[in-house]
């Protein structure tokens, strides 16, 4: 199935919430009023509730209760509060997808997420949308998953949906791999530029000219959360380690394992944006 005809299946591309939608356009606009975000926030009673539960979870360490999500907007800003939409938007819009453990898939999403924006803060990239595009890197397999399960499962036989062959497998077998899926998909969900370009690059940030630093801080983010995942012992971090392109941000070397603190603890209290 080529990648055209993958999205003219009805099944393969679901569709954003009104409310994520409305706030994907707010990328490309100067200013928008938190009133009218929080309005329009105030419409999805579900994605209402997900946001008062995360602006007073422990993430937040916020001193008092927020009770409403106008609340919420002011007290965590537009920028956290469009983040944490989007993400929880993304989730809900796949609620089951043929052969795929959703509930990894999304922590592994999380994982990247938190470690993307932990190592943009270091190197100085914008944080919002490392954890944005982090969240949204691998969501090609969801797609893949949904349009064409028997294909997709043949695929998870010979390297799963977070094994490092995975792309390769789908290349081999497609002629794209998700990476392709997801740009494609941001595309279409008309997330700016910026989005596609670095879910597209991700995989190989080195040879992408020019040098994507989002696609690169991304790289390393879903490599810490994959031997995560995995459970590699500390010698087998050590033989994949991605020192190229971590030099290339200009991070030390081995900050990635020495520095960074657990996933499970910089994801801590954001649990509920993938439930």
């Amino acid at each position: 199935m080529k990648l055209e005809a993958l999205f003219q299946n009805p099944t393969a591309l679901p569709t954003a919430p009104k409310v994520v939608e409305e706030l994907i356009s707010s990328f490309d606009k100067a200013s928008v009023s938190t009133e009218d975000i929080a309005k329009k926030v105030s419409t999805d009673p579900v994605l209402s509730a997900k946001l008062l539960r995360l602006a007073n979870s422990a993430y937040y360490h916020v001193s008092r209760s927020i009770g409403t999500v106008e609340d919420a907007v002011l007290m965590l800003g537009f920028v956290t509060v469009r983040t944490l939409v989007i993400s929880s938007g993304l989730v809900s819009g796949f609620k089951t997808v043929p052969g795929l453990d959703l509930k990894q898939f999304w922590r592994y999403s999380l994982h990247t997420a938190v470690g993307a924006k932990w190592i943009a803060k270091k190197t100085r990239d914008n944080t919002d949308l490392a954890f944005t595009i982090g969240m949204m890197h691998a969501i090609g397999q969801l797609v893949i998953h949904s349009a064409m399960p028997e294909q997709a499962m043949q695929l998870d036989k010979v390297a799963g949906p977070l094994d490092a062959r995975r792309l390769d497998a789908e290349m081999a077998s497609l002629g794209y791999g998700f990476p392709d899926v997801g740009a494609e998909l941001a595309a279409r969900w008309k997330f700016p530029s910026t989005f596609s370009d670095a879910i597209k690059a991700f995989p190989q940030p080195l040879e992408h000219e020019p040098f994507n630093r989002l696609a690169a801080v991304v790289h390393l983010a879903a490599w810490r959360a994959r031997v995560t995942e995995a459970k590699l012992s500390d010698e087998e971090i050590e033989a994949c380690y991605p020192t190229e392109i971590a030099e290339e941000l200009g991070l030390e070397d081995g900050v990635l394992v020495d520095e960074m603190p657990p996933l499970e603890e910089l994801s801590a209290g954001l649990e509920e944006l993938v439930k």
